[in-house]
């Protein structure tokens, strides 16, 4: 019988982040999948009642917390301590967790701790014959896996934008107290504060509705055969600043600057979508001055709803790759849009 353990972290406000509720929809339906076994949550944070009132309602048979001012910041040493404990508490043979910024780099190490086996990016799950399997990406993004292990603890570390939100009323859960001895040593690192840019300034949203990606048509020459960067410039963060969408581009562009080619100053391979890029999940995608060839697609796959604008109508995106094509001038149709927008 297989014994599942959620884990998850809460933020600043003891709530969960979007994420770590996806993966718990991953974790019920892993429990669903396969016979006999039991789901059992575990918390890590300053304050966990709260996150864990809000999940009372999913079935665990019982909710583990590792919570106290140690352990409300991100940080290795104290979060491979809480995640180790909560393993070995629960006596799990599968532990699936979100794969957030600060479990990425804890879990790592509490699978050692655990002598676990760790399967990172997973992006998937299936069963067959009763038996779990997973499906992760490989080789930059490029190519889909599906495997399973026997090996046992099993850590799954899941993406997120794959599974629904799980959602239920709020409820009244019990929690049962971990027991964490933390040394000085281990306490010394400290968050001091966060530096992030205005949310003006921000071109990397998550959680926008709206990609919007720009490819290198942008800094080349137009039908007057000249360039126009600065235009360019402005027409992307006004689209940007009006539909709160998140930018993502082509590698050429961000390539461009290394070519000793103009370059639109707030691009960066942060930015870059697709072959060695990141695949964003958001519902819809705006592609623009971009040829929509496959390794700028393959950073598209989980976007819900596609459309690309493109003067040239045998691009790849008129390759049944977009569901919807406007073969027109991108600067005009971003100069209309912003214009519409301008205007709510």
């Amino acid at each position: 019988m297989e014994k599942i353990l959620f884990i998850a972290h809460t933020d600043a406000n003891g709530l969960f982040p979007k994420v770590a509720l996806e993966v718990l929809s991953a974790a019920l339906q892993v429990q669903k999948g396969l016979a006999g076994s039991t789901l059992t949550v575990g918390l890590v944070g300053e304050n966990v009642q709260t996150a864990a009132d809000s999940i009372a309602a999913c079935g665990a048979v019982k909710i583990l917390g590792v919570s106290g001012a140690d352990f409300g910041m991100s940080r290795y040493a104290t979060d491979v301590r809480a995640l180790e404990a909560i393993g070995a508490a629960a006596g799990a043979t599968i532990i699936i967790a979100p794969a957030t910024s600060r479990f990425s780099r804890a879990l790592p190490g509490a699978a050692f701790r655990l002598k676990a086996t760790i399967d990172t990016h997973v992006s998937g799950v299936q069963f067959t014959d009763g038996v779990l399997q997973i499906q992760r990406w490989y080789y930059r993004q490029r190519m889909m896996a599906t495997l399973t292990r026997a090996a046992r603890p099993w850590i799954l570390a899941v993406d997120s934008g794959v599974f629904p939100p799980w959602q239920s009323a709020k409820g009244s859960a019990k929690v049962e107290a971990v027991a964490v001895t933390v040394t000085d040593k281990e306490k010394r690192t400290k968050v001091t504060g966060i530096e992030a840019p205005s949310a003006d300034a921000q071109t990397i949203r998550p959680d926008a509705a709206v990609l919007f990606v720009a490819g290198a048509g942008w800094t080349k020459k137009q039908a007057d055969g000249q360039t126009h960067t600065k235009d360019a410039e402005k027409l992307i963060l006004d689209f940007l600043k009006h539909a709160k969408a998140s930018l993502g581009s082509s590698k050429s562009l961000v390539d461009q600057g290394s070519e000793g080619e103009a370059v639109l100053p707030f691009m960066s391979h942060l930015n870059q979508v697709g072959q060695t890029g990141s695949t964003p999940r958001h519902p819809k995608g705006f592609s623009t001055c971009c040829h929509g060839e496959e390794p700028h697609v393959v950073g598209w796959r989980f976007i819900n709803e596609r459309r690309a604008v493109n003067i040239d109508a045998n691009c790849g995106w008129a390759q049944g790759k977009a569901d919807v094509l406007y073969v027109a001038d991108a600067f005009a149709v971003v100069a209309k849009v912003n214009e519409l927008l301008a205007k709510g």
